[in-house]
């Protein structure tokens, strides 16, 4: 499957804010999404497939010296093909692009073995952890990355 990967535009968000909650996962909704899209310090990128449909997005921040990856995530029908992890590449290499960006974080479920493996795959560490981050229910492993 051929993937692209492109900045996101307002009208990509349109084109999933039906199917954001039920097709890829309910942690983030298009309020929220329509903000970071006007935010100077966030960038998001959108995953298409051949027939140009959105089957993953990803989020970074920026501050000072280190950039911090919001979300990484694929359409629940497109999940375990590679898309989560070409995302992840793609947001490495685009900091990387900055010279006063020396670090990247992000914060993932403790429950999820999946998303940890692929971050442990591009180096990331685990160096703390979120007591009950997600919905006040679920601990976060706080993972980190020099670039």
């Amino acid at each position: 499957m051929e993937i692209q990967i492109t900045k996101m535009t307002l009208q990509d968000l349109n084109l999933i804010s039906d199917i954001l909650k039920t097709d890829f996962d309910d942690f983030w909704n298009i309020s929220t999404l329509q903000s970071e899209l006007n935010n100077k310090n966030s960038n998001y990128f959108v995953a298409k497939n051949e027939s140009l449909e959105i089957i993953g997005f990803a989020g970074v921040w920026f501050g000072f010296e280190e950039a911090h990856i919001t979300n990484i995530v694929t359409k629940k029908s497109f999940r375990h093909l590679g898309i989560a992890t070409k995302l992840l590449n793609c947001i490495i290499n685009y900091c990387k692009e900055f010279e006063n960006i020396y670090t990247l974080t992000l914060e993932v479920k403790e429950s999820n073995t999946v998303a940890i493996s692929l971050y442990e795959k591009f180096d990331f560490k685990k160096v703390g952890l979120r007591k009950n981050y997600y919905n006040n229910i679920e601990n976060a492993i706080i993972m980190t990355k020099d670039i």
